[in-house]
């Protein structure tokens, strides 16, 4: 993606600027609609959210990057029905590349930005990614950000700090992990807890998790706590949580505990 994709969009450099499917996991969207209504208020805004996509595209990431690309739809559809979204897509792979998109408003525009950007062998760049989210926070609002990954190979003090000046900004980590490395969960985990975010783990061979988690952080990108009640009663999360225990207690014999 070059700076000829949007008036922003271009090459990050290594301080952050910006050079001119099958069904959900009722429970692990529950958990983390639990875990994102408990975050702090949102400060008062007006107009549309914002939201910066960030996803690793280095090479083990091509079937993850190909589900992402035809969930994000649903984050702008979530969106609408609140306040309204902006998105900028923010990627890293190869050898030192990391790249922003400028900022869209329509799926159809972001799906396009995807559709042109081939995944590449490297190593994550996690700690520049949030750097240039702290830029773009600075000069103007971002709600939140989204990041999308399975594996930690930064400098895990220095994603700290980036994170820690994150949260200072207000700006909220939603971090959604592939797998279940353990070293990734540690620092994906503390990205949210210092960014005041959430963190919630997905399984590629259920995209229904991914794209309700999609969901859920557009809702608070573009409405703040408030704007988590909405999408999961019209998506009906809490409905999903209920059959997946009536289908518990079937398979325990009927002896499955109900509240």
């Amino acid at each position: 993606m070059s700076a000829s994709d949007g008036k922003r969009g271009g090459a990050v450099t290594g301080r952050g600027e910006t050079r001119p499917g099958a069904a959900a996991r009722p429970g692990a969207i529950d958990a983390f609609l639990d875990e994102a209504r408990s975050l702090a208020p949102a400060p008062p805004r007006e107009g549309r959210g914002r939201l910066v996509f960030a996803l690793d595209a280095t090479m083990s990431r091509q079937p993850t990057w190909d589900l992402a690309r035809g969930m994000q739809a649903q984050m702008f559809e979530t969106a609408s029905a609140i306040g309204g979204l902006d998105v900028q897509l923010l990627y890293f792979r190869g050898f030192g590349e990391c790249r922003a998109s400028r900022w869209v408003g329509e799926p159809k525009a972001l799906t396009g930005l995807m559709s042109g950007i081939e995944v590449r062998g490297g190593q994550t760049q996690i700690a520049r990614a949030l750097g240039h989210i702290r830029k773009e926070g600075e000069a103007d609002r971002v709600d939140a950000f989204v990041y999308v990954g399975d594996a930690f190979e930064d400098e895990i003090d220095t994603v700290c700090a980036r994170a820690g000046e994150l949260g200072l900004l207000g700006v909220k980590g939603f971090v959604f992990q592939e797998g279940g490395d353990p070293g990734a969960e540690r620092a994906f985990r503390e990205i949210a807890r210092l960014t005041g975010g959430a963190w919630a783990r997905f399984d590629a061979a259920a995209p229904g998790t991914l794209a309700g988690l999609l969901r859920a952080a557009a809702a608070y990108a573009s409405g703040g706590r408030d704007g988590l009640a909405r999408p999961s009663r019209r998506h009906g999360w809490r409905n999903g949580r209920r059959r997946a225990m009536r289908r518990r207690g079937v398979e325990d014999g009927g002896g499955g505990a109900q509240r």
